[in-house]
């Protein structure tokens, strides 16, 4: 791995190019960041991966539509030049991210993350984050585990989802790569043989 895809992997997904829009180089963006009328307007810069590194795209001009922000990028001014970035990754430095309230994470944070009971069995690993706020769940994928413990592994294995609560997500420490649940009888065991 080169420096450039170094850099490239420490920084921030918030959304991808869907597609070009109208024949003026704007791009449709899907958008991946609960902030998008901060990340998305006139002068922000959102970074592609271009051939050797991250490539800086400045925002020239942006509107909503149907939710979805419509963006032309400084330099992209043909139907031609918006096509070439449909389907790509659009990312910042996780230094540019605004700071949240205290017990709360970005879902990168919790992607990742080791997940134990309070008892200390080892449940798997976050592999995404589900559902709008105040719902949100842990998409939590089995570790592998002995027959005499129950869990499906492997290509068996479903994945588990944890409500993402405070009364059962009793310990969340993405710095530490780690969340401690304490689940209600039955959570686990819907993902055994």
């Amino acid at each position: 791995m080169n420096n450039s895809d170094e850099l490239w992997d420490t920084m921030v997904v918030v959304g991808q190019i869907a597609r070009a829009h109208g024949n003026r180089g704007q791009v449709i963006i899907n958008v991946e960041t609960d902030f998008p009328d901060l990340r998305f307007k006139v002068g922000g810069v959102l970074y592609l991966m271009g051939n050797v590194s991250p490539r800086p795209c400045r925002i020239a001009s942006v509107r909503f539509q149907g939710g979805r922000p419509v963006v032309r990028f400084e330099g992209i001014e043909t139907i031609g030049d918006a096509e070439v970035l449909a389907q790509q990754e659009l990312r910042v430095p996780e230094s540019t991210l605004p700071a949240l309230p205290e017990g709360t994470y970005y879902q990168y944070q919790l992607i990742g993350c080791q997940v134990k009971t309070i008892a200390g069995s080892v449940v798997g690993t976050v592999v995404d984050v589900t559902g709008s706020v105040g719902v949100q769940r842990l998409v939590v994928s089995p570790e592998a585990k002995s027959d005499n413990e129950g869990y499906l592994s492997g290509d068996d294995a479903d994945a588990i989802e944890v409500p993402l609560a405070d009364r059962i997500c009793v310990r969340v420490e993405p710095a530490r790569g780690a969340i401690v649940i304490d689940p209600p009888d039955g959570l686990l065991e819907l993902n055994c043989r």
